[in-house]
């Protein structure tokens, strides 16, 4: 059984979706959750003119959100029962992801996915990269954000 599942979050609703679904197996296998988040570096594109001290503090506040973060959605789970930590890591997500599972000897990588259209396919997300190439089992759910129809869109517009 499962023993130590790590579960990737990116601060978003429908990321922390995952937590629902697991919990039972977590409860029933007496297993510890460790939640990561990966900040990601900044591209030449991302960056652009902006100084090296602008990019420090803005990598600085991103660290601080996420930690804060991860402490209270482990707070929460700690609440309920279960073992709970978190990490908090730089780098490429996917990559960042799949060394750690592996380094820390992680039984399952749990995530949510958006479903995003066919551009996804083509590019990849960091969901579909993970499943791609981690070596340990990978429990994928895809979440789908809700879309108001275009005709309900109008409708709601005009009133």
């Amino acid at each position: 059984m499962f023993k130590k599942i790590l579960i990737p979050l990116d601060g978003s609703k429908l990321a922390v979706e995952i937590l629902s679904r697991v919990k039972d197996l977590v409860k029933a296998s007496d297993a510890e959750i460790t939640l990561i988040t990966v900040g990601h570096y900044a591209t030449d594109e991302e960056v652009g003119e902006a100084t090296p001290r602008v990019i420090f503090e803005a990598a600085a506040q991103e660290n601080r959100v996420g930690r804060r973060y991860l402490e209270q959605v482990a707070a929460a789970l700690r609440s309920e029962g279960i073992r709970a930590r978190w990490v908090y890591m730089r780098g490429v997500p996917a990559e960042t992801i799949i060394a750690y599972a592996e380094a820390e000897k992680m039984d399952l990588i749990a995530m949510a996915s958006r479903k995003r259209g066919e551009l996804a396919w083509v590019l990849g997300s960091v969901a579909e990269r993970v499943v791609s190439h981690a070596t340990i089992p990978v429990l994928l759910l895809r979440v789908e954000e809700p879309k108001m129809s275009t005709l309900r869109h109008r409708l709601v517009k005009a009133a």
